[in-house]
């Protein structure tokens, strides 16, 4: 049996982004951060050459946690009553009901109306700082029940997130290249459940490599970008993680300067081929190109930081 592919389309960030705005409810808007290639495309749209992404989801993050559940409820029922429709296929696509097991639950995932090229899926914060797994919480609707689901350092990337002249919050390009590097202290080797244009991917190969992406569109907007970045990062990481954000901080580069090994390139070449057929996928980057954009990261970001809690790299 062939292995799935996850389809990644061409599409426009700011027309994307404006249709999720157009229709989420109004009062649920302050609730709503968009997180992922969609806010990345967004951002550097001036870089980006046609100002095309690939990328199959938005991803939609809920906060705060104590208002999660009821903005995704309306969210979600407001969505489908305008004329979206669920995705239903797959294992977890049919909606459960008031017996299913929680963890059997399907995540929201809604198509626009007429159209199957991406979907929104609803995430939630975190309930609590020290929560890395996987999460879930219940979310009824009168379409049945579904799986609301929070992990990681959620929280990081929604940290200050930035109104869009659509009137709706997306993630911050630094605050989610923090989060991806503080969930990847390591390259690990559980892959992507889907293939990516005809390969398997490592996980952490994806998403440090969104985040050598993000620096290399952050330095040729501006070569000085990054310097500014450090700042902001520990402004978080102690607001956030008050007791330990040290420690936080001097995870941060690990799975970095790891990626950027040369007795790794076979993973940087995976975060190559991520970067080639989704963010990256109309100005796609060389292997030079993309080890330079960590070198430059690691100089004028990580290392920075890194003396602020004076812990030299190794």
């Amino acid at each position: 049996m062939a292995e799935p592919e996850d389809v990644m389309r061409s599409v426009i960030p700011r027309n994307v982004l404006q249709e999720i705005s157009n229709a989420i409810p109004e009062a649920c808007k302050k609730n709503v951060t968009i997180i992922g290639s969609l806010a990345v495309g967004y951002c550097f749209e001036d870089q980006i050459v046609g100002i095309a992404i690939r990328t199959k989801d938005a991803d939609c993050l809920l906060s705060p946690r104590v208002e999660a559940v009821n903005a995704g409820r309306a969210i979600t029922e407001e969505l489908i009553e305008s004329g979206w429709h669920l995705k239903e296929d797959g294992e977890w696509g049919k909606p459960g009901n008031d017996t299913t097991p929680l963890g059997d639950l399907p995540v929201v995932r809604i198509f626009p109306p007429k159209s199957s090229e991406w979907f929104i899926e609803l995430l939630a914060v975190p309930t609590s700082p020290a929560e890395f797994e996987k999460k879930w919480v219940r979310l009824e609707t009168s379409r049945g029940h579904f799986g609301l689901p929070s992990f990681g350092y959620l929280s990081i990337a929604g940290y200050d997130p930035m109104i869009t002249d659509m009137c709706i919050a997306i993630a911050r390009p630094e605050m989610m290249a923090l989060a991806n590097m503080l969930e990847h202290p390591m390259i690990r080797p559980d892959l992507m459940s889907g293939l990516i244009t005809g390969r398997k991917i490592k996980r952490s190969n994806k998403d440090l490599g969104r985040v050598l992406a993000i620096s290399l569109l952050a330095t040729k907007r501006n070569k000085d970008t990054l310097l500014g970045w450090p700042e902001l990062w520990m402004t978080s990481l102690q607001a956030i993680f008050p007791d330990n954000w040290k420690e936080k901080a001097r995870q941060v580069g690990s799975g970095i300067r790891q990626l950027l090994n040369e007795l790794y390139e076979p993973d940087l070449d995976e975060a190559l081929h991520t970067c080639e057929n989704g963010l990256l996928a109309s100005i796609p980057p060389t292997m030079e190109q993309l080890h330079i954009a960590g070198e430059r990261l690691l100089v004028d970001a990580i290392e920075p930081l890194e003396k602020v809690v004076e812990c030299p790299p190794s």
